[in-house]
């Protein structure tokens, strides 16, 4: 995973440490400004620990609290639920609500 080394955004608005992550999008197609969501939940749901660090100086801690409890932790998997959790000082009783919603079933029952 190519790191988040400098704030500097590439021509997209974006680090590399984050473009990398969209490997399945045309080169140059998502925006930070465009697609915020977007790149948002993707670095939530597939990034490292750069990207999270990247997106917490791009938004802070409060907006990407608000952002998982605005969509019930975004279908995101159990194990980075509860890491976000901690990090981003989430209700615990709010993650547990959201791990038991039916729409998760297929999902969490799936095997990797």
């Amino acid at each position: 995973m190519k790191q988040c080394d400098s704030d500097i955004p590439n021509a997209d608005g974006l680090p590399d440490c984050i473009t990398a992550l969209f490997w399945d999008v045309e080169a140059g197609a998502v925006r930070w400004g465009s697609h915020r969501d977007f790149v948002i939940r993707r670095a939530l749901d597939a990034g490292g620990m750069d990207a999270l660090a990247w997106l917490r100086r791009m938004v802070g801690d409060a907006a990407l609290r608000r952002w998982l409890m605005d969509r019930q932790g975004a279908g995101l998997d159990r194990r980075r639920l509860r890491f976000y959790q901690v990090v981003l000082r989430i209700p615990r009783r709010s993650v547990d609500a959201w791990l038991t919603l039916p729409e998760r079933a297929v999902w969490d029952g799936r095997r990797r």
